[in-house]
């Protein structure tokens, strides 16, 4: 059994849930962590949580590229009230956002998110496109401990750092075709390590919706990568989601 620790089944591709959900299960996840990250998400969230009791968890998050003050306190107020395993995904995005104030503005964000995280003792899950040192180095200010980065596409070495302080990176489907996720891959141990698929996005085959089903791919991959058999990645990659998310 595997689990699949970030996915977007709120998206509105998925008008044929019931099946995603049925293809999980039959291709062996014990449990799919699914992530929104805008507050107006939550109502479909709540459907599939009923939808699909024990096997989907809830965190909740903010976009980097939709921040406000009203959202960011929908966001807490959501936080507080909502059974979540997690916060997130939240960070830093510099592929789109140019501006310096808009970077500013997410670093700001940013902080306040992983100080709520600290003070509710939730596992935090950080979104760091092209921007993956400077997120590093705004949670090592802050003392951040509990901490996944999700999809990380940035140096392995500053990967392997940072999972010498029991920080967890998520490996996505992609993984297939990336060279930069099979370098993390190769360079992190694999203690360190948990699977995702991002879905509906970052699928093994281009071009094509994602779907937890998928996350065999990211699986075989890793084992291929670490020259480890598959059964070795997915009794650690599991226990690592359970025991960070207390699942």
């Amino acid at each position: 059994m595997v689990i699949d620790v970030h996915a977007h089944l709120t998206d509105e591709s998925y008008s044929d849930l019931p099946e995603v959900l049925k293809r999980a299960r039959k291709a062996g996840l014990e449990h799919i962590i699914i992530s929104i990250t805008d507050p107006s998400e939550v109502v479909r969230a709540r459907e599939i949580l009923k939808m699909a009791p024990g096997f989907v968890s809830l965190t909740v998050g903010l976009d980097p590229m939709a921040l406000s003050e009203d959202k960011y306190l929908m966001f807490e107020s959501l936080v507080e009230s909502e059974h979540i395993v997690g916060i997130g995904e939240v960070g830093i995005d510099h592929f789109y956002a140019r501006d310096h104030s808009v970077r500013d503005l997410q670093e700001k964000f940013f902080r306040r998110s992983i100080r709520l995280a600290m003070r509710k003792g939730l596992p935090l899950v950080v979104h760091s496109r092209s921007a993956s040192r400077v997120a590093l180095e705004v949670l090592y200010s802050e003392g951040a401990e509990r901490v996944l980065m999700h999809a990380f596409d940035g140096k392995s070495g500053d990967a392997v750092a940072a999972s010498e302080r029991g920080y967890y990176f998520s490996i996505p489907t992609s993984v297939v075709y990336s060279q930069q996720k099979q370098k993390l891959v190769k360079k992190i141990p694999l203690d360190s390590l948990m699977l995702e698929t991002d879905s509906p996005v970052l699928s093994p085959v281009r071009g094509v919706r994602n779907e937890p089903a998928n996350l065999i791919y990211a699986l075989r991959k890793v084992a291929e990568i670490k020259g480890v058999n598959e059964e070795e990645v997915k009794r650690v990659t599991t226990e690592n989601a359970r025991r960070f998310f207390r699942l």
